[in-house]
């Protein structure tokens, strides 16, 4: 039996209160006070950063003070209405837990559950962060010092690619580096009726969008995962006028720096032509990005032995391809060596519903798949945790 079959009933308790309640980054003000309220039950001594900040919570072992190894997860939820018509939806209109955060967050709280009823080794750091999506929110944590004296980092994302019971344990890059990027086009407006008094930023754009999907078919090795998107523009304001300026927001993602340097070359590049074919001025802004997520070879080999304590060397899957998804567990890895896993959450004859979906949901027995894994991977790195290797 898996070590936190003994607390599902907790575990869908949680996982499901949790996602009525969603709430967007740097909002989580319930979502933490539920987090706090469990972490007292379990009496479980934590710092809170008050709204826009996260949890850290420290579970005493058998001989502290020593090295800590450190389990992560997400506050925040995304905007989205959700249309999955489950008994426990989401309260919370336009908003939701569409990438799994609710069921991370629960997978912890297992986790420390079983960790207080038979102390590790060594301490375990319990971080609970905010603003996964978009914000951050790994760096608000590592600004308030939730890896002071920790040795190790494990995170986890549910993922319905795989089926309930599968875990993957990948090293090297396992998620892409996301740059998010903001173009500008000003052109001259004028009446419809009359367009060469004008410069059309419409037109510029539109052509600047089909434009931009020619980097990575033309600029980045076909061998090397990358990919441009536009996601929105924003152009005029009437039927019968030219308009005078458009807005283009999108992201650049890539896995390895020489090729993201030469991609956002290009669309510098493109972007500065089309603005002098169009007659238009074009801008480009690029926020901070998110970092590729690549787990350290140690770490991954204890993330794969104690996920095959849980469900078995053959479940355990240790050859995929990077997500081009972008993921702030980066920031960690940055510090500190770790790994990401992903936790299979389809269930028998179930569709592979993506993240981000407002029909996204997943096989609650993954919960106790997580759970268990948790609790595994922090006893096992408390053990072997005299020499961990370097980020």
């Amino acid at each position: 039996m898996l070590a936190a079959e003994s607390i599902r009933k907790h575990l869908l308790r949680w996982r499901r209160a949790l996602h009525q309640r969603p709430e967007t980054a740097f909002e989580e003000r319930r979502t933490a006070r539920f987090v706090m309220n469990e972490l007292r039950r379990l009496e479980i001594p934590y710092e809170y950063g008050g709204v826009g900040g996260g949890i850290v919570a420290r579970l005493r072992g058998v001989h502290s003070p020593t090295p800590a190894v450190a389990l992560r997860a997400e506050l925040d939820a995304l905007p989205i209405a959700e249309q999955t018509g489950l008994a426990f939806a989401s309260r919370h209109p336009g908003r939701m837990h569409a990438c799994g955060h609710d069921g991370h967050m629960a997978m912890v709280l297992g986790a420390a559950t079983l960790l207080k009823r038979s102390p590790p080794a060594g301490d375990v750091v319990l971080i609970f962060q905010p603003a996964e999506e978009g914000g951050c929110g790994a760096k608000v944590m590592i600004e308030a010092g939730a890896l002071d004296g920790v040795a190790m980092i494990f995170g986890g994302h549910l993922t319905c690619h795989y089926a309930t019971g599968q875990v993957m344990a990948a090293c090297g890059p396992v998620c892409a580096q996301a740059d998010r990027f903001r173009i500008r086009v000003y052109g001259r407006g004028g009446h419809g009726a009359r367009p060469h008094e004008a410069s059309d930023a419409l037109v510029a754009s539109a052509a600047l969008v089909g434009g931009l999907q020619t980097l990575v078919s033309r600029e980045a090795n076909p061998l090397d995962p990358s990919v441009v998107t536009v996601g929105t523009l924003q152009a005029g304001s009437a039927a019968n006028t030219i308009a005078h300026e458009a807005v283009l927001d999108g992201t650049i993602r890539s896995t390895r720096p020489a090729t993201r340097q030469r991609l956002v070359a290009g669309l510098e590049r493109m972007c500065r032509a089309l603005g002098e074919a169009y007659q238009t001025r074009i801008e480009v802004e690029f926020s901070e990005p998110y970092p590729p997520v690549v787990n350290t070879p140690r770490e991954t080999t204890l993330a794969r032995r104690a996920a095959a304590s849980v469900v078995g060397r053959d479940s355990v899957l240790t050859n995929e391809l990077p997500s081009m998804g972008a993921e702030d567990f980066s920031f960690y890895l940055a510090r500190v060596p770790g790994c990401f896993v992903r936790f299979g959450g389809r269930g028998p004859n179930a569709p592979n519903l993506p993240l981000h979906s407002p029909q996204f949901d997943f096989d609650e027995t993954a919960l106790v798949v997580g759970a268990s894994y948790f609790d595994a991977i922090a006893r096992l790195a408390l053990t072997e945790s005299g020499s961990p290797s370097a980020p």
